[in-house]
């Protein structure tokens, strides 16, 4: 038959002929699962490093899936080529800096070292006010030490400080290095210029009625500071392809943050740009289900109490104070709320919270959950 008419390689194929859809499919999920799902130590370095930053982009929206990370990687090369450049030196730079300063193996290849340097590199490009191609920013992404190393050794430092409480390090690296690279430079700069920072509750003179229903997934790719409609459900289908669960609690908080900003009559931009909703798209990602089992009541709790709308409003809160001295509030909003939801103690949440080293999606956490609580049952009735 025509299937057993090729001899197999590493690759999966040699010698096909192309004339079956079903030969076709077989070919790209065997380049596919070559490239990006199999990590061996005997690869080559390079088919590694690229393994390793395929984690670390999907990292950055709480996925596990290097396949995620590849179709985001892609939403940002649609969106901005020269975004898309400054985020993979920042990830190249964090993981191969862990490399060489000897981190857990496991956590470099799970790209827990790539993706706050993504982020800040990303976030550079954004606040730049010099424009797309501008070659100086590249000195401060891959040649200095603000993502070179502080990410890095800021992650590192704050590991072993967080596990006491079982609290994950998140992006706390990524907010403090962004709030130095902007304090230090200020819009002014000679050679690293950008945007001045505008409070999300500043009037507007000329503020056009758009519709802000485009801002709900617009605030999923804002994420990964994407503004455009066509990438951002490029990402979010990235998020649905790791975890429906996961993609749905994005939207979901994402809508819940934009009605935030709608109570408190921000600005428009912030509105139709997303910017109100992905703070809350984070909070809720974060305890929807990664870090909380996913049970009605943790449901409850986390959409119509304080995750979603909490993130949202102290987004708000923090635009509006650190303005006054020229700084955004980043995701720093949603960072908090997540370490506050992880230290509560009720007897009724705690039941539900899943230990950081056994997080996985959502789906999964529901079938371990049960296997723990019949494991715990059994044992229970043991005599």
């Amino acid at each position: 038959s025509e299937i057993n008419s090729f001899t197999t390689t590493a690759f999966g194929a040699r010698n096909l002929t192309f004339r079956s859809p079903i030969l076709r499919c077989e070919v790209i999920h065997s380049f596919l699962f070559f490239f990006v799902t199999e990590v061996e130590e005997d690869k080559p370095f390079i088919l590694q490093l690229i393994h390793w930053c395929l984690w670390g982009v999907a990292r950055v929206i709480l996925a596990n899936n290097p396949m995620s990370g590849a179709l985001i990687l892609g939403a940002l090369v649609w969106a901005s080529p020269w975004q898309a450049m400054l985020g993979t030196i920042g990830l190249l730079a964090s993981t191969l800096t862990a490399v060489i300063i000897g981190q857990d193996n496991e956590a470099v290849s799970g790209g827990l070292h790539g993706f706050n340097g993504m982020l800040v590199a990303l976030l550079m490009g954004v606040f730049s006010s010099a424009g797309d191609w501008y070659w100086w920013l590249l000195l401060p992404v891959c040649l200095r030490e603000r993502t070179l190393l502080c990410c890095t050794f800021l992650y590192s430092g704050l590991s072993p400080l967080l596990d006491q409480w079982d609290l994950p390090v998140s992006v706390f690296p990524f907010n403090t290095v962004l709030l130095l690279y902007l304090a230090c430079t200020g819009p002014c700069n000679p050679y690293y210029p950008h945007h001045s920072v505008m409070p999300p509750g500043a009037m507007e003179s000329n503020a056009s009625q758009l519709s802000v229903t485009p801002g709900v997934p617009l605030g999923v790719g804002q994420i990964v500071a994407c503004e455009a409609l066509g990438p951002s459900l490029m990402i979010l289908g990235a998020t649905l392809l790791y975890s429906p669960l996961l993609g749905t609690h994005a939207l979901l908080g994402s809508g819940a943050g934009t009605l935030a900003g709608l109570t408190v009559s921000v600005r428009h931009g912030v509105l139709y740009s997303g910017m109100s909703g992905f703070n809350g798209a984070l909070g809720c990602m974060a305890i929807g289900g990664l870090f909380f089992t996913f049970t009605y009541i943790q449901w409850y709790i986390n959409i119509f109490c304080p995750t979603a709308f909490l993130s949202a409003y102290g987004d708000i809160a923090l635009g509006n104070i650190l303005e006054t001295v020229g700084l955004p509030a980043s995701n720093w909003a949603a960072t908090v709320t997540i370490i506050i939801m992880l230290l509560l103690t009720g007897q009724s949440l705690s039941v539900y919270r899943i230990p950081s080293s056994r997080v996985r999606a959502p789906e999964q956490n529901i079938r371990c959950h049960s296997q723990w609580v019949a494991g715990e049952t059994s044992d229970s009735t043991d005599v």
